[in-house]
């Protein structure tokens, strides 16, 4: 198995990328826009007027005025729905191509927004969200599968980041929009809703530019059309022994099809299948969408009024995009491991330290000086700095890169799956666990952090530079404990080979 491949990265590749990431700025978008509208009062007056006059009480516990169910289900109503459609933008997927399943988020998208923005009751503007949730699910699943696969391998790493720079670059410009839109009364929240089309349209535009990958279109039959698209994403004519790969690839896929739970039981995909997995759970109890989903609840919270707590979301989701962008250089030189494993240690001390503060300084009536809010708001940027450079890139990257062939669909969509869910549960949970949990819940995240640097430390394999149709032979056989998971099958291999020569 060779190490690299002969390729051009041409100005219609280049827009390939950018165009199917844009996938990850629709996400970003929503992630954003989110906490900024619901800190909003004329939205409040509309659809949670209880929390509106919780909000306004002058007594009101600190850590407690934005605690209400329907209030986080606005929020998290959309990763419950993005639970549901992953699975079948697997099935989609794996069926019609990943092309057409991004043209599909992108309708999702489209009629998501506009439910939102012109919603004129609660439950109108929760299926808005359970449409944009489709849409996550649908871009989620086809998106970073749609870059690892046309990367070179070389460039697997900063191509699959795209997908996380462009959502962090939808987070800004979310935090933008809800910054100018919160002087526009009383419909200011309609618009930071409404502009979600713009990146919908974007994906959708998008979808007819870029060509099916190669990998999608041997494995459904069309082989000559996929060494067109080979040739024509590589940017040079000699593909033969990449394209072999990727057929003998399908074969050893279509030989070991069946259904989901068949593969499942099997040893060897048991490690890229708990990776996957944990690498989600992991990456939303960092905290990091309690941060992004209510930044300007939490800056409200310890005494900023709304104007400068948006705008310290507009700070620290700047940061966020900057840091993804150091992620794009360093993934494939610096690896997986490394990036993960020190971002740990600063996401830990930013995490206790805050909750130090928080514990020490903010009871239930006060608000923080001036002084000590700044600091958060440092503690808080360094966090999302280092989170953006791991975790964020990394919980996409590993899972589409590691998975094999014949259940990557599957595997990739129970991984983004588990990332809702636990995004659910964090949405919909956060604001009630801040009420009764005051600042111990940084505690609870920075106790997830430590558990998160033993799982890399002693369960996380280095991918970088390893092609993504070789990681059994290079990875996983090489691990100190996933090697044992391979040992059973290649027994069961050696055994059948044994009787066919008998034969």
């Amino acid at each position: 198995m060779r190490t690299d491949q002969t390729s051009k990265s041409s100005i219609y590749v280049i827009f390939c990328w950018c165009f199917a990431a844009c996938g990850g700025l629709m996400f970003g978008y929503d992630i954003g826009i989110s906490g900024g509208v619901t800190a909003m009062n004329d939205f409040l007056v509309k659809f949670f007027p209880r929390v509106y006059e919780r909000k306004m009480h002058a007594k009101e516990n600190n850590y407690c005025k934005f605690d209400d169910q329907l209030l986080q289900l606005f929020t998290s109503s959309l990763y419950l729905a993005a639970v549901v459609a992953s699975f079948g933008a697997s099935k989609c997927c794996s069926k019609f191509g990943r092309r057409l399943t991004i043209l599909l988020a992108s309708i999702f998208f489209l009629i998501g927004a506009a439910l939102s923005a012109s919603a004129q009751s609660l439950w109108m503007l929760i299926f808005g969200r359970i449409f944009l949730g489709f849409g996550v699910g649908f871009g989620n699943e086809s998106v970073p599968l749609f870059l690892s696969e046309v990367a070179p391998v070389k460039r697997r790493g900063s191509v699959n980041i795209m997908f996380q720079l462009f959502i962090t670059i939808g987070i800004l410009i979310a935090n933008l929009v809800n910054y100018g839109t919160s002087f526009l009364h009383p419909h200011g929240w309609r618009v930071s809703l409404g502009v979600a089309a713009l990146p919908a349209v974007l994906l959708f535009v998008g979808s007819f530019v870029i060509p099916e990958t190669p990998t999608s279109l041997v494995q459904r039959g069309h082989e000559s059309k996929g060494r067109e698209a080979l040739k024509k994403i590589r940017g040079v004519e000699e593909v033969n022994e990449e394209f072999e790969e990727i057929k003998e690839a399908c074969e050893k896929a279509e030989r070991a099809k069946g259904s989901f739970w068949e593969m499942a039981k099997k040893r060897s995909n048991w490690p890229p299948l708990v990776i996957g997995v944990m690498l989600q759970v992991f990456q939303q109890f960092t905290g990091i969408n309690s941060i992004m989903f209510y930044a300007p609840v939490l800056f409200q919270t310890v005494g900023m009024k709304s104007g400068a707590s948006l705008y310290s979301s507009v700070i620290t989701g700047a940061f966020n995009v900057l840091a993804t962008l150091l992620a794009i250089f360093a993934v494939d030189k610096a690896g997986r491991r490394f990036l993960l494993l020190a971002a740990c240690v600063i996401m830990f001390i930013s995490q206790v330290t805050i909750g130090g503060l928080l514990l020490g300084y903010l009871k239930e009536a006060n608000t923080l000086t001036v002084g000590m809010g700044i600091v958060v708001v440092v503690l808080v940027c360094m966090f999302v700095i280092a989170f953006a450079w791991s975790w964020g890139p990394m919980g996409w990257l590993i899972p589409s890169e590691t998975f094999p062939l014949e259940m990557r669909t599957e595997g990739y969509a129970c991984a983004v799956s588990t990332n809702m869910v636990c995004t659910f549960i964090i949405a919909q949970a956060f604001l009630s666990m801040l009420c009764r949990m005051r600042a111990f819940i940084f505690f609870f995240f920075a106790a997830w952090i430590l558990l998160m640097a033993l799982f890399v430390f002693f369960l996380l394999p280095e991918t970088k530079n390893v092609p993504i149709d070789a990681m059994v032979d290079r990875v996983w056989k090489l691990h100190p404990v996933w090697a044992k998971f391979m040992d059973d099958d290649d027994e069961a291999a050696r055994k059948t080979a044994a009787a066919v020569e008998q034969v």
